[in-house]
């Protein structure tokens, strides 16, 4: 259980896929903006996390493993990935249409979202290779990071936007010296996570 705690606290706070991997970067800059739309793309980046981990681990680990078919890992979980997503938007447009509306481009763009994929092939992968378990805990962490940095960022740069700096700074500069005040934040989760669970 205390293996599970760490997985799960280690991909929130400390293997952040946006704060410390920096995947994940194209919605995290542009849905930010506002919270609502925030917490509406990280549920549903959360959710394809989920469901993509719950299809492809059993995929490569019982078919393409197997049959010595690891070549086609990415295209195999790329093609599930974009399956996910399009049943996520169909029903986010019939049942939520204004979250559908406020995401605009960046619901498809979930497709191509690296952290998303990145999440798949690490829970896979020969160094870390998780069991099924662990890597669904791993993508429920990894969900819950992207929303904790999604949600913070948006504070922080509602804050930014309606601060006093030089013209120079307005816009995107400012962005991102915000994002990256708050990654650095979060290098101070490190150790943190090793001394609870170790």
């Amino acid at each position: 259980m205390s293996q599970m705690m760490f997985i799960l606290v280690s991909a929130i706070f400390v293997e952040n896929f946006v704060l410390s991997k920096f995947l994940g970067i194209c919605p995290f800059l542009g849905v930010s903006k506002k919270l609502d739309s925030a917490v509406g793309m990280s549920l549903a980046v959360t959710f394809v996390m989920c469901i993509s981990t719950a299809v492809t681990w059993p995929l490569y680990t019982y078919l393409l493993k197997p049959k010595n078919l690891d070549y086609m890992q990415t295209v195999v979980f790329i093609l599930v990935i974009a399956a996910l997503v399009q049943l996520v938007e169909i029903i986010l447009k019939k049942y939520v249409p204004a979250l559908h509306q406020s995401l605009g481009v960046y619901l498809p763009l979930i497709t191509t979202n690296c952290a998303v994929l990145g999440v798949t092939i690490l829970n896979v992968d020969g160094a870390k290779a998780f069991s099924y378990g662990q890597a669904m805990v791993n993508s429920v962490g990894a969900g819950l990071g992207f929303m904790l940095a999604m949600v913070l960022f948006s504070g922080v740069r509602s804050r930014v936007e309606t601060s006093d700096r030089p013209e120079s700074f307005k816009g995107l500069p400012a962005t991102l010296i915000a994002a990256s005040i708050v990654s650095v934040a979060f290098m101070g989760f490190s150790g943190v996570a090793e001394g609870i669970f170790h």
